[in-house]
């Protein structure tokens, strides 16, 4: 498996619509030999920045995706700040509400984050996607 596979199935996590499609499409993907799991956030954008980082680092450990490693965690960490980072510009000083995708296929680790944001019903939506490599300790 490559990035863009790794990158397809973290995207498809952070798209799923509830627990059950969740569940069963890490079922499909443990087939792949892909690790995923996924995580629903909202809340302020700004102030939620850290929660967001934390529950990706939090979740990818308890499901198996990392290690403790600080590479591992780091990496974690990296490839969801550079999500948050590219929905930022939209995201500033606005409420938003959706759900990070992680996944892991190797040494390769993505982390997409599909977010409705805005005020109310005024909602605007925007994904974020980072990645990085890393070999186990």
């Amino acid at each position: 498996m490559d990035s863009r596979s790794t990158a397809r199935a973290a995207l498809r996590m952070a798209l799923t619509p509830n627990r059950e499609a969740e569940a069963e499409l890490k079922k499909a993907l443990e087939a792949e030999q892909i690790k995923s799991t996924a995580v629903d956030y909202g809340g302020e954008f700004l102030s939620s920045l850290q929660k967001v980082v934390e529950r990706a680092v939090v979740a990818s450990k308890r499901e198996g995706l990392v290690d403790q490693s600080h590479q591992c965690e780091g990496a974690v960490a990296g490839a969801t700040r550079e999500a948050l980072a590219q929905i930022m510009p939209k995201a500033l000083g606005l409420n938003v509400g959706g759900k990070v995708g992680i996944a892991r296929c190797g040494p390769h680790i993505a982390v997409a984050i599909f977010f409705g944001i805005g005020l109310l019903h005024l909602n605007d939506v925007a994904v974020g996607l980072g990645h990085r490599v890393v070999q186990d300790s």
